[in-house]
């Protein structure tokens, strides 16, 4: 409730494509968003979509599609061949292949089924660890955010769980009663974003206000001093010369 009131996620007539892919995280998101429209004064509709990657022959959705209906939300699946992209894609990073055709197939189906908004299931484990390896492995400062305007697709997207720590929703199994399903990723679990929440445990170990001190980073309002951006030899060109006429000065002087 609070991520949602403070980002203002939701708005009265909203028809919210929520992306499930069977684990525990997107399976609370879609449980919590249903409590949500029945607590509420603005009237929103839900409708579900999972996204079968091809990692593997036997990824089951039914039990998807059965909590789906427990829940009166509607329910799609389709497949999209991205380990088939990703085997051809070789050398490039294959979680951000898998991400940017997942998100391109659930835009297109949110278009397609009149739906003006996208949910995904992050939470602050995934908002504070991306912001970690963006400034580890691409030296940017930056994070996903709340609420993000997608202008080509005229999609919104919007994160209500980002309040949530992941031990938090491990817990929430026991509200909604469904065992999440098995991640069909080969490389579940040997990923750059595992190295980077191991790499915040160890360092918990040592000092517990690690996390929340990060998480903190990610404000606008903790922004401090930072260096001017990188200037061209072009831009330095005049400033150079300058200095370099200067020193012609003095040795002629001498």
């Amino acid at each position: 409730m609070r991520a949602v009131v403070e980002f203002d996620m939701i708005h009265e007539g909203d028809r919210i494509l929520v992306g499930v892919s069977g684990g525990k995280d997107s399976l609370f998101l879609l449980y919590a968003l249903c409590l949500l429209r029945e607590r509420i004064g603005r009237k929103f509709s839900l409708r579900a979509l999972t996204i079968d990657p091809m990692f593997s022959a036997d990824f089951d959705t039914a039990p998807i599609r059965d909590f789906c209906a427990e829940l009166n939300v509607p329910f799609d699946t389709f497949k999209v061949d991205i380990n088939g992209v990703i085997n051809e894609q070789e050398g490039k990073n294959a979680c951000f292949s898998c991400a940017y055709f997942r998100r391109g197939a659930i835009n297109r189906h949110a278009k397609e089924t009149n739906c003006n908004k996208v949910a995904y299931a992050h939470h602050n484990d995934d908002a504070t660890e991306t912001f970690l390896m963006g400034l580890l492995y691409s030296g940017q400062v930056s994070v996903f955010l709340p609420v993000t305007y997608l202008e080509r697709t005229g999609i919104t997207v919007i994160r209500p769980l980002l309040y949530f720590r992941e031990k938090d929703i491990a817990r929430c199994q026991k509200y909604h009663g469904v065992t999440p399903v098995a991640s069909p990723c080969p490389r579940d679990g040997h990923t750059t974003r595992q190295e980077v929440k191991e790499l915040i445990a160890a360092l918990e170990n040592k000092n517990r206000e690690i996390y929340p001190h990060i998480a903190a980073a990610m404000r606008q309002s903790a922004l401090g001093d930072l260096w001017p951006a990188a200037k061209g030899r072009d831009e330095m060109r005049p400033v150079y010369k300058e200095y370099m006429e200067k020193r012609e000065e003095q040795d002629n002087d001498i």
